[in-house]
């Protein structure tokens, strides 16, 4: 018998089991393929879809920045409109995140 082999199983347990670990009853973590994608965040959503399609996250980078351009002249050239546009904007995005944390606290 292998020195090794009996060093490594240990003696056995009363139970007649090993001391040897199992590797599904290990704590180790999950494997990426056993991640639902829905467990993921926003974040973390989009750095999926850039890195699974890199042509399209470029895409939307371009899009946001000429977007964020557009914004930038606005504001140059309407700065009492931007201002108000600004003011709706951040009231809606408030209204929507309040409904959202109001919503997951109701369903959970």
């Amino acid at each position: 018998m292998n020195d090794d082999a009996a060093a490594s199983t240990g003696p056995p347990r009363e139970d007649g089991g090993s001391d040897v670990a199992d590797p599904a009853e290990t704590d180790a973590p999950r494997d990426a393929a056993d991640v639902d994608f829905a467990d993921l965040s926003l974040p973390q959503r989009l750095f999926v879809a850039a890195v699974q399609n890199p042509t399209r996250g470029i895409v939307i980078a371009v899009l946001f920045a000429f977007g964020f351009s557009f914004y930038v002249a606005l504001w140059m050239a309407f700065p009492r409109v931007s201002a108000l546009f600004s003011a709706v904007g951040v009231v809606v995005v408030l209204v929507l995140l309040g409904l959202y944390y109001l919503l997951a606290r109701l369903l959970d």
